[in-house]
């Protein structure tokens, strides 16, 4: 039988113990909430208590959650968020109509433009609606949608592919040709779509490992092998290596109208593609949110500039789990 005092676990403590495993440390969680390091030490024991397990393990980088510490970081995640919200929304009633923010995550090819342009054509259409954007990968966005923390996410099935998850819906929005970006003056800058044979030779560079896989895996169908010998933080650190000539590398096809000045691309014959989707919460669906999936599916349909035939997007793609 579950104890009484089981149920009085302190918010507090749980976004302590939120910020703990965000931060991995005790001592960067009591810097950022205003706390000792000591007193967040208490929060958690007190919540293990009474948890009746274990929560967090030391390892050689830090702290991290244990099994039963991840299992209870999701709800309590999502707890904090429901109570933030909770309080926004009084303040809101009590200072006027009630307007509930709008929270869309995209991974950061989707962040650096075509989610913010789906976002400009429905406050255009539909008037003001406060709003914001957090940029990640689909598995952070994934777990943001269903912790509550995002109303909607623009993800990809980029390999390791889409999770299954019955507590979300998923929207198929397009799909989007991955081309290859390089530095101006490259041979094969301006060309027409090349095979990946002639790039094979070249050194290449990643962000991470599904748009390695997906590079590896076209390679393969050629039967070529491609060096991926540099690899970047991110995908701005990843441009970066291409533009001052370390590197060639394959990036999204959303990505091309806002790609900086000093690189050029090249699209590939038969070239790797990745389906786009949109993520929403089963219950409880923000009243905007469908009103920017249209959004987004009208953006993919066709490249942000008209002339670029690297970009070419398919909105006709299904889901397959």
């Amino acid at each position: 039988m579950l104890k009484t005092h089981t149920l009085s676990m302190s918010l507090d403590a749980w976004r302590t113990f939120v910020a703990v495993c965000r931060l991995g440390s005790l001592s960067a969680a009591a810097a950022e909430l205003g706390y000792t390091q000591s007193a967040v030490s208490r929060q958690v024991a007190g919540l293990e208590r009474q948890a009746g397990v274990p929560l967090l393990e030391r390892h050689a980088r830090g702290i991290r959650p244990t099994p039963a510490g991840e299992a209870f970081r999701l709800h309590a995640k999502a707890a904090v968020n429901e109570a933030e919200r909770a309080v926004r929304a009084a303040r809101d009633a009590r200072d006027g109509p009630l307007i509930r923010p709008l929270t869309v995550g995209a991974t950061p090819s989707l962040a650096a433009g075509v989610v913010p342009a789906a976002m400009r054509r429905l406050l255009d259409e539909a008037g003001p609606l406060p709003w914001s954007l957090l940029p990640g990968l689909t598995g952070q966005l994934h777990e943001r949608v269903v912790s509550g923390e995002l109303d909607i996410a623009a993800v990809t099935d980029t390999p390791p592919g889409l999770p299954n998850d019955p507590r979300l819906d998923w929207r198929a929005l397009g799909t989007d040709e991955m081309v290859v970006v390089l530095p101006l003056g490259h041979p094969q800058a301006g060309k027409t779509p090349v095979r990946i044979e002639a790039l094979a030779s070249e050194v290449w560079a990643e962000d991470h490992e599904g748009s390695a896989a997906l590079l590896r895996q076209h390679a393969a169908r050629a039967g070529v092998t491609v060096r991926i010998d540099l690899h970047a933080a991110d995908l701005p650190g990843k441009i970066a290596l291409v533009a001052t000539g370390h590197a060639i590398a394959l990036v999204p096809g959303v990505l091309v109208s806002a790609l900086r000045a000093d690189v050029t691309t090249v699209g590939l014959i038969d070239p790797p593609t990745r389906g786009i989707y949109a993520i929403l919460p089963r219950h409880g669906e923000h009243p905007s949110a469908p009103l920017l999936t249209d959004q987004l599916t009208r953006a993919l349909r066709l490249p942000a500039d008209p002339c670029d035939q690297n970009h070419r997007v398919c909105p006709d793609v299904r889901i397959a789990f």
